[in-house]
């Protein structure tokens, strides 16, 4: 909304400006004219009646102008204290109000932040999410993987709970719905079987990265359900941040438009309660990730997650990949390591 001024600083702003701008002006100048004429022209005069008529005139008028002057002045500035500035005043008070509620709107409805999709990570957009982070103890992550949430707790180093709510891979509906998407965007070039098989991996290497993240946490809850959102949302204790896959298109590659949300504005709460309601629903599987939970324990986690069982060397694999990620993930994003 672009600022509005309400001080009254026009042309008719002072009571000089305002005596031009009137028929007393008109007047005032009028009689100064047939004043300075007058005497002018009683100046070539020979001396006699005549000559005094004229220049009795022209100090007539001139003192008038004079007086009429003085008389317009103070009128005109007793005027602007009884009129104009009241008005003023009241308009002042009026576009405080309304900019006030202008502001109330924007914290309720509106994003604090736009990032607009590009081809590589936004540094100033991983800087100010880390920010987030960084100044909060829960962190609620609703994505497909978690590779991303894995790797920013790593960045992090310090402790804070973690809520996650993931694709479950043992649910076919969970994955085909992501893979049809990245096929529309990879168009006739893409290979369904492919992607979908990518993005199983990206599962299977975003919870070894949580796994490897345990000790950023004092706790991990993972959630995973059957039909996962393509928009990801993660949950600050001050704002929200909406990545909106969604809205890619035309290359797979592209890091879609991200929307940051203040704490108490309608998304958040909108948010915060679906983020809620899906980690309340029975049918959600979940799972616990702590600072103790052994590699033993997490290959049997995986187990029930996947479906699939996962050997040391399987894990060895997984890992390598993630840490592949992660270090390709916080160079371009410019998060250090």
């Amino acid at each position: 909304m672009t600022p509005v001024s309400a001080d009254a600083n026009g042309i008719r702003s002072n009571p000089i400006r305002e005596i031009f701008w009137t028929r007393t002006g008109l007047l005032l100048a009028v009689l100064l004219v047939v004043s300075i004429g007058s005497l002018w022209l009683s100046g070539t005069m020979d001396a006699g009646t005549w000559k005094n008529l004229v220049t009795a005139l022209g100090t007539g008028t001139m003192i008038s102008a004079i007086v009429g002057f003085g008389q317009t002045l103070i009128t005109a500035s007793a005027s602007h204290r009884a009129l104009v500035a009241p008005l003023v005043e009241e308009s002042r008070r009026a576009l405080k109000d309304l900019s006030a509620e202008y502001r109330a709107l924007n914290t309720e409805f509106f994003p604090t932040h736009v990032f607009d999709a590009t081809t590589n990570p936004d540094p100033e957009l991983n800087r100010q999410l880390m920010a987030d982070l960084a100044a909060s103890r829960c962190y609620f992550f609703r994505g497909f993987s978690g590779r991303y949430a894995a790797a920013r707790l790593l960045v992090a180093r310090s402790g804070r709970e973690l809520r996650a709510v993931l694709a479950d891979p043992r649910e076919a509906s969970a994955i085909s719905g992501r893979a049809r998407h990245m096929l529309r965007i990879e168009g006739v070039a893409g290979d369904y079987d492919k992607i979908r098989a990518r993005l199983l991996e990206e599962i299977s290497i975003g919870l070894a990265g949580l796994f490897l993240a345990r000790s950023r946490c004092d706790s991990m809850e993972i959630a995973v359900v059957a039909d996962p959102p393509l928009d990801r949302t993660e949950i600050f204790d001050d704002s929200v941040w909406l990545t909106l896959y969604s809205a890619v298109a035309g290359t797979a590659t592209l890091y879609p438009r991200t929307l940051r949300f203040s704490e108490g504005s309608f998304i958040y709460d909108m948010q915060r309660a679906e983020f809620q309601r899906l980690r309340a629903t029975r049918s959600v599987q979940k799972y616990t990730i702590t600072p103790d939970t052994s590699r033993q324990e997490f290959l049997a986690l995986f187990e029930k997650i996947t479906g699939s069982p996962l050997s040391e060397e399987g894990f060895a694999d997984l890992e390598r990949m993630f840490h592949d990620f992660r270090d390709e993930f916080t160079a371009v994003a410019g998060l250090g390591s």
